[in-house]
């Protein structure tokens, strides 16, 4: 009986650390994936990659009026959350596939 216990808590951490394994790939593969966030009807986009850094912010012309500046910020920081809650979408698909299913105190 002890020995059948040990292989399966052999085998048990020979998954957890595939999973492990899985999960570091997974993390470091979301730094080439891209997302982006939009506003005043794409006037504004931010492009930003799973690890959140904001790649490129494109900013179209016609929405540059040197009178009005706060709009333009409210417009960049708009589209920049949107982003960001693109990434986390994003990281919350690609990584979730991990702790489906798990009930770890902590993890989640």
């Amino acid at each position: 009986m002890k020995r059948g216990m040990g292989g399966m808590n052999n085998n048990m951490m020979k998954q957890m650390q595939k999973m492990q394994k899985d999960m570091a790939k997974a993390q470091e593969e979301l730094k080439e994936k891209t997302v982006e966030g939009s506003a005043g009807g794409g006037m504004v986009v931010v492009k930003a990659n799973g690890h959140k850094e904001v790649l490129e912010v494109i900013v179209k012309e016609e929405v540059v009026d040197p009178d009005d500046i706060d709009m333009l910020q409210d417009l960049i920081l708009a589209a920049t959350n949107d982003a960001l809650r693109n990434v986390d979408e994003l990281v919350n698909k690609d990584m979730g596939k991990f702790t489906q299913g798990l009930n770890i105190p902590g993890l989640m």
